[in-house]
């Protein structure tokens, strides 16, 4: 696992690991939280239909009925993390990705990452691990 990143996430939070080498530990290099994650769905939505606030794409524009205001935020939170992935790999940051969140989640980040970005990855791994220690995690993979 030389120069391989490790993210672990779910639609709350986030930290991404840095491995040098096989044997290595892993290093939190970057920790994010989504506090909106953690909301419930009632403490979410209004009476009338919301809108996000357009700082990707082609700016404002109202959330559907289809998706639930849970799901739009967990969305949100995976666009972030992909954009920072994104900006990452363009730097050459790292040269392997493993991927850990749960299966819905670990659907969003899949869907919502560059093709580079998923070409870069070794490994996805359908588990919540965002509470486990850097060395439950090492230990496995």
């Amino acid at each position: 696992m030389s120069n391989t990143w490790v993210l672990v996430a779910n639609s709350s939070q986030a930290k991404i690991y840095k491995n040098k080498g096989p044997k290595g530990p892993l290093t939190v290099i970057k920790d994010f939280e989504y506090l909106n994650g953690r909301l419930h769905e009632g403490d979410l939505v209004s009476d009338s239909a919301g809108s996000d606030g357009g700082s990707v794409g082609q700016g404002r524009h109202v959330l559907d009925d289809q998706t639930s205001a849970k799901e739009q935020e967990a969305i949100i939170f995976a666009k972030e993390l992909t954009s920072h992935l994104d900006q990452e790999r363009n730097k050459e940051a790292f040269k392997k990705l493993i991927i850990i969140a749960p299966p819905t989640f670990l659907g969003l980040l899949r869907k919502n990452s560059s093709n580079e970005i998923m070409n870069m990855v070794s490994q996805q791994i359908d588990k919540n691990f965002v509470n486990k220690s850097a060395e439950e995690i090492q230990q496995y993979l």
